[in-house]
């Protein structure tokens, strides 16, 4: 898993609340198992209209957002079903973060174990990055997870809480699997140990 440690890029507002994961990557793409290939597929009943062509007025079909690594979003985003493709969509698209008042619970969880950095915060602050994101390609929010800190494009200062351990494994990249591999040793040794006293099994 790629580390996250800073980003600065573009926000996308997404001005809506209770965006539920079927909205995020409908049913019709969770065919595959593959983390990558699903962002043209991201927000696909929003973003493209009944014949398949764009739907210009969608926020990530604008020139602006085209290239947003961050999302500013309503409460209670990701809800629904706990698809795994919800945030595989979002990181294949480009987005590394996305900032609402709150989340639903395995979404939350998921983002974390694919390199996203979900960030509840107060409305008031919500509405203030919000504002920022709507004035385009040029508002720049810059995210720093060591200081804990989201700055905007006229340098005001928000600050985060995040659990710890996440905290250490967005910074590290590491996911379940790289968790489990930092103990590679104890468990080739508990293997070994096993073998000469069990070796039937």
């Amino acid at each position: 898993m790629e580390p996250f440690r800073q980003l600065s890029g573009v926000a996308a507002p997404l001005d809506m609340i209770n965006v539920d994961t079927d909205m995020i990557i409908p049913k019709q793409f969770l065919k595959t198992i593959k983390r990558t290939g699903l962002g043209k597929a991201l927000f696909h009943e929003m973003r493209a209209r009944p014949d398949g062509s764009e739907n210009p007025d969608f926020v990530l079909n604008k020139p602006a957002y085209r290239n947003a690594r961050i999302l500013v979003t309503g409460a209670n985003f990701g809800c629904g079903s706990s698809r795994e493709h919800a945030p595989w969509a979002l990181l294949d698209f480009g987005i590394r973060c996305v900032l609402a008042p709150s989340f639903a619970d395995i979404f939350y969880n998921n983002c974390f174990k694919n390199g996203i950095l979900p960030i509840a915060l107060p409305q008031a602050d919500i509405d203030k990055l919000m504002d920022d994101a709507g004035r385009g390609a040029n508002a720049i929010i810059s995210i720093d997870l060591e200081k804990q800190e989201i700055r905007g494009p006229d340098g005001g200062c928000i600050t985060f809480d995040i659990d710890p351990f996440r905290k250490q494994c967005l910074l590290n990249g590491w996911d379940d699997i790289a968790l489990t591999l930092r103990n590679e040793g104890r468990i080739s040794d508990f293997e070994a140990r096993r073998k000469a006293k069990a070796p039937w099994l």
